[in-house]
Parts: C-alpha cells; sequence; structure tokens
C-alpha cells in the first residue's frame, strides 16, 4: 500500500484543496511505500499509462483525462560493439516525456475541482501541461524565461494557454509563478508534486513488457531528477514484485553548464552554477528530487555524467542520422552512452525525452 506524504513529517496529501507543498513543514509530498505491483491488475483496456493506475497511489475512481500517453516504441540498436535500446518518448503526444505525469497530475486537479492552475516551465512541461489542461477545461498560465525556445513557446500558445514571459534564468520564472500562488492560484507544479515521478514508472513497466528482460544500465537526462527517480522506482517495484530479478545500473545525464546533481554526485562545485546552455529543458539550479535520487542510486556503476556544451549537437546530429529527431535536452545522452560503453552492464536502454523540432538554433 502507498501513500502521497510529505518526505519530512509524513503527513498525509490532504483530502481537498491542492497544495503544492506540506502545509505543516514546506516539505515535498511524495509516494511513500512501494506499490504492489501484479501483472493481474493491469487494466489493459484503459488509455495510455493508466492501465497501471494501480501503482498510483491515487483513487482509483479519479475521472482519467488522457491523451494516449505512454506506449512508446522501443528500438533495438548498437554503437560502438554495445547493444542498445531506444526508449521513444518524444513520440508521445506532445512530443515529450513530460506527458505521462502531466495525465496524472491534471487528474488529479480535474477531480479536485481545480478550474485555474499556474505552471513554470523552459518549454516541454509547460507545453505538456497545456495539452492536457485544454483536455480538462482548465485554464493553465504557464511562465517560462525569455529564452525559451519559439517552438515551444509556440506550442503553449495553441493549446489555450496564457503565457507570462518571465526576464533572466530559468530559477526566475520559478520565482515569479510563486507570486501568483501566494495570491492564491492552485500551483500545478511538475517539479514540486510527486505525479513525474509516479508517471515516470511507467516508463519502467514498458520497457520490461518490450525487452521481455531487464537491462543492464539505463541512460537517461536529469533535470529536476523525477524521470530517472520514476525509472529506478519502477525497476525496484518490480523487484520487489518478483517480476525481475536484478536491478540496472543507471546513468543520469546533464549538461555541464548546469549540473547541479552531477556536482552533488561527484563532489565538484563547477557545476553549480546556471551557466548558458543550449540543453534547456535541463537547466534547473535547483533540482527538487537531488537528494532523493542521489539517495536511489547505490549500485556499483551508478554515476551521474556531466556533458560539455561543444558534444550536444553532435550528439544531436548523431542520433538523426540513425532516424532519431531529438532536441538538445535529450541529445546530452549521446556524448554520455560513447563515454560509458563497455564499461557497464548491457543491454543498455537509454531515454529519448524530448522531439527535435522543439528547438530552434
Amino acid at each position: 500500500m502507498v501513500d502521497i506524504q510529505c518526505q519530512n513529517c509524513h503527513i498525509k496529501y490532504p483530502d481537498i484543496g491542492f497544495p503544492y507543498q506540506c502545509v505543516h513543514c514546506g516539505g515535498i509530498f511524495d509516494q511513500i511505500g512501494v506499490p504492489d505491483f501484479k501483472m493481474d491488475r493491469v487494466e489493459s483496456d484503459l488509455p495510455g499509462i493508466w492501465r497501471f493506475r494501480h501503482t498510483f497511489g491515487i483513487s482509483p475512481n479519479i475521472p482519467i483525462i488522457s491523451l494516449g500517453e505512454g506506449n512508446t516504441p522501443l528500438i533495438k540498436d548498437e554503437v560502438d560493439h554495445c547493444q542498445i535500446a531506444w526508449k521513444l518518448e518524444y513520440l508521445n503526444p506532445t512530443s515529450s516525456h513530460k506527458d505521462r505525469g502531466s495525465s496524472i497530475l491534471v487528474s488529479f486537479l480535474n477531480e479536485r475541482g481545480v478550474s485555474s492552475a499556474a505552471e513554470d516551465s523552459s518549454g516541454n512541461a509547460g507545453a505538456s501541461f497545456a495539452a492536457y489542461a485544454a483536455r480538462a477545461g482548465i485554464k493553465a498560465t504557464i511562465f517560462i524565461p525569455a529564452g525559451a525556445s519559439g517552438p515551444k513557446r509556440n506550442q503553449i500558445e495553441a493549446y489555450g494557454a496564457e503565457i507570462r514571459v518571465i526576464p533572466g534564468l530559468r530559477s526566475a520564472a520559478a520565482e515569479a509563478v510563486k507570486t501568483e500562488v501566494q495570491q492564491g492560484k492552485a500551483y500545478a507544479s511538475h517539479a514540486c508534486l510527486p505525479f513525474g515521478v509516479i508517471g515516470s514508472m511507467t516508463t519502467t513497466f514498458e520497457i520490461i513488457s518490450q525487452m521481455n528482460t531487464t537491462p543492464g544500465s539505463v541512460i537517461s537526462p536529469i533535470g529536476h531528477g523525477s524521470l530517472l527517480l520514476g525509472i529506478i522506482r519502477g525497476f525496484k517495484v518490480l523487484k520487489y514484485s518478483g517480476d525481475i530479478r536484478q536491478i540496472p545500473a543507471f546513468i543520469g545525464v546533464q549538461a555541464s553548464a548546469c549540473a547541479p546533481i552531477w556536482a552533488k554526485f561527484t563532489h565538484d562545485e563547477s557545476g553549480l552554477q546556471e551557466g548558458h546552455t543550449i540543453a534547456e529543458g535541463v537547466r534547473v539550479r535547483n533540482p527538487v528530487w537531488a537528494e532523493t535520487l542521489l539517495s536511489e542510486m547505490t549500485g556499483r556503476f551508478d554515476k551521474i555524467i556531466a556533458v560539455k556544451e561543444e558534444n550536444i549537437i553532435s550528439g544531436r546530429n548523431n542520433l538523426a542520422k540513425r532516424g532519431l529527431f531529438v532536441e538538445p535536452s535529450s541529445a546530452i545522452v549521446w556524448d554520455a552512452l560513447k563515454q560509458v560503453a563497455g564499461k557497464v552492464p548491457e543491454p543498455i536502454v537509454v531515454i529519448l525525452t524530448g522531439a527535435g523540432y522543439k528547438y530552434k538554433n
């Protein structure tokens, strides 16, 4: 049995309202406990990721807001004589992995009767939230940094969301949205709330069903850390249930210009700055899930890699030559793969998070 509780004081998420942090201590709400995964409880008649809803830790009667997220392809390949499988998360409905969490988040908002909510994002999370909010009839306001890619901004506007452009760095948008929240607007934070982590667990469930075996390693971009954290927890859920025997190695990837989780992992403070990077989707100075993620990365081959700026576009180009068109925030995995190939267990599953058309040079 799992509950959504505060990480610090373990107060359960309230039955009414929609706080983004614990009202008692300001802590992060998280899924506490290990979901009881059972194959006979997978509801194959439900859309997208919702067939796994018995692992979500929320009401089983919640009205589902879905655009068919999940069920993304897993493509086998070989790189430097290593067996690879690309998980094409950029083929979700809004072309990013964020849709898994957005579906649960907006369903939860809808059930709580929220009619208007704000979010901050460099692009993908904002576009995803805007799409699902439109589907649910919720008015969305998205705070974005002035430097956010034009295609992402266009996508957000197309869904009918209001955009607030905030001068300065990505962190400035995160601060600006809190002013609105203090005035009473619901904060549909993809970072602070646990739904992104919960949604990301379903990525693991799909990987196992698609491979029919357990991968040796998983490589994933990390910003706030919720994607890789959810994937790790998904494997631990399956091991706990007896569906798999071993846990893969986990390799998280950041851009060197802004790599706070890498800095904590390697004890190198050079990663703590919020420098410019074309990998805007992972440019997060204060990642919400950093400590939680690092506490779960305890395997022999687990590591965090920081990718130099000059290697990001070459990574995007190399992936494109394999028919995989992704944005720079996703393409950082190529250089990381080249660094670990032959040094970590195989096969290696590589998560590709956002579509290439979302970035404009």
